[in-house]
């Protein structure tokens, strides 16, 4: 098992970094060129900036029953495909059965930004999100 981390943009690098460690278990974090990861013991895989780089670069690399960290419900969908556990930042394991309510709103969500439309952004990021995902990160490696 691996746990894959699609870093840009991502608040829990931190807590899944220091979980695998614990655990020793391996990691890598996955980012584009706009973004620069060095933590020790973590591999870091930087690859070019454009849409959607590094999550083709995850998928190309994700195996059955690795851990993937990730905000986005497309890359989520690539890795259920290839038998893998993906893993919100808010601790929401993506499963077959939520995934395609959660890509149809994201399809409503642009649909309703390209005609012009505003949708209110995400709220700050809380301690309690920070301690669901690091309880659900850990029931998910230590099972």
């Amino acid at each position: 098992m691996t746990i894959l981390i699609d870093a840009d943009g991502c608040p829990v690098v931190d807590i899944t970094v220091k979980m695998a460690a614990k655990l020793r278990i391996n990691c890598v974090i996955l980012c584009d060129a706009s973004h620069v990861f060095e933590k020790p013991g973590v591999k870091t895989i930087t690859v070019s900036t454009g849409s959607d780089s590094v999550d083709f670069a995850l998928v190309n690399m994700v195996q059955a029953g690795d851990v993937v960290v990730t905000q986005d419900y497309g890359l989520a969908a690539m890795c259920l495909a290839r038998r893998a556990v993906p893993l919100s930042q808010n601790g929401m394991v993506y499963t077959n059965d939520n995934i395609d309510a959660l890509l149809h709103e994201r399809h409503i969500s642009k649909k309703i930004r390209m005609s012009g439309g505003r949708l209110k952004g995400p709220s700050k990021r809380t301690a309690e999100q920070d301690a669901t995902f690091t309880r659900v990160l850990k029931a998910i490696l230590t099972e």
